[in-house]
């Protein structure tokens, strides 16, 4: 009877049939890739806002639970790769010889690529990245990463991201020169990060079979886009698994492995959102402002959010005008 449910990820169809007429539920619901449950969501009658729907704006970023999670969950992936490699990291000079230092890529320079780049560097690896969009080769080398160019015409550049920031599935024979190009990096490679999404598609292949079949034995990848098919051909979502003496782990859910950064984090991202959102005591949607309007996916027994109406085949109904949706104080709230 809650007016007001906070979850971290999207509810179970039991879950789902819980919630009242009215409710606000609040959480990470993923309805790009699960555009159903906005269909039963608003079925029900329950006002959705979804985390991962909130604009990529500067006065937004403090909300933003993709970054958050994200820095968490390429911060792991490196440390996962060097707890499963059979050698060192950095450069080291012993009495015993000298150690050269592993060799790392990491595909997609969004945050997790980022900040697997930045990582894999403090541990001492020499680290390229690739990323469509070449406006990121600056902070590529700003981390200390070599960026893999990739050459594009004036129509690819101009089209390689949304407006939000996100990359853009490129075209086919972007795919085949960025797939040659990647092709020679990765027989040198020690291991292999993988971060590539695009929001509401399946994951873009990047890695192929053959690919991994060239990487020296013991090299490891870990596939940040398992859940959504992977960027690596053979990855399994939820499992380690070895293919030509290679191992390609596909974690689903990094951040939950580090709970205690990924919670703080989530945390602080939900509760400046509900100050956001809380006026005079109560949660008002002003679907006049651009974050409230960006990330509600249902209102009023409709879905509202366009991009999750495109993916039903429905058109977006528009919202009501601003008006107070639930007495802060009577607040419920779900794990």
């Amino acid at each position: 009877a809650a007016d007001v449910v906070v979850r971290v990820g999207r509810p179970s169809d039991e879950e789902t049939g819980m919630l009242r007429s009215g409710a606000i539920l609040i959480g990470t619901l993923g309805t790009l890739a699960n555009p159903e449950l906005a269909r039963r969501l608003a079925e029900t009658g329950v006002t959705a806002i979804s985390m991962d729907s909130i604009p990529r704006i500067t006065r937004a970023q403090s909300m933003d639970t993709l970054s958050s999670q994200a820095t968490v969950g390429g911060y792991k992936a490196v440390l996962i790769a060097a707890e499963r490699l059979p050698k060192f990291m950095p450069l080291l000079t012993t009495a015993a010889g000298t150690v050269r230092p592993a060799r790392g890529i990491v595909m997609g320079a969004g945050v997790a690529g980022l900040m697997a780049i930045g990582t894999a560097r403090r541990l001492g690896a020499v680290v390229e990245a690739t990323d469509v969009r070449p406006v990121v080769k600056e902070q590529v080398e700003s981390l200390g990463g070599i960026f893999i160019e990739v050459e594009m015409t004036d129509e690819e550049k101009a089209n390689a991201e949304t407006s939000g920031g996100y990359a853009r599935e490129m075209s086919d024979d972007y795919k085949r020169r960025q797939a040659e190009l990647i092709a020679e990096r990765v027989k040198e490679a020690d291991f292999v990060i993988t971060t590539a999404l695009i929001p509401g598609r399946p994951a873009p292949k990047l890695v192929t079979d053959a690919m991994v079949a060239s990487m020296k034995p013991g090299s490891v990848i870990v596939d940040m886009a398992a859940e959504m098919g992977g960027n690596v051909e053979g990855t399994e979502a939820g499992k380690e698994v070895v293919k030509h003496g290679v191992t390609i782990i596909g974690l689903t859910n990094l951040p939950a492995t580090m709970p205690g950064s990924a919670t703080a984090m989530y945390a602080k991202n939900m509760q400046t959102l509900l100050k956001h959102l809380i006026k005079d005591g109560a949660i008002t949607l002003d679907f006049t402002d651009e974050i409230t309007r960006g990330a509600t996916i249902t209102h009023g027994g409709k879905v509202v959010n366009e991009a999750t109406a495109k993916a039903l085949g429905i058109e977006p109904s528009d919202p009501a005008p601003a008006a107070p949706a639930a007495p802060a104080a009577k607040s419920g709230g779900a794990a």
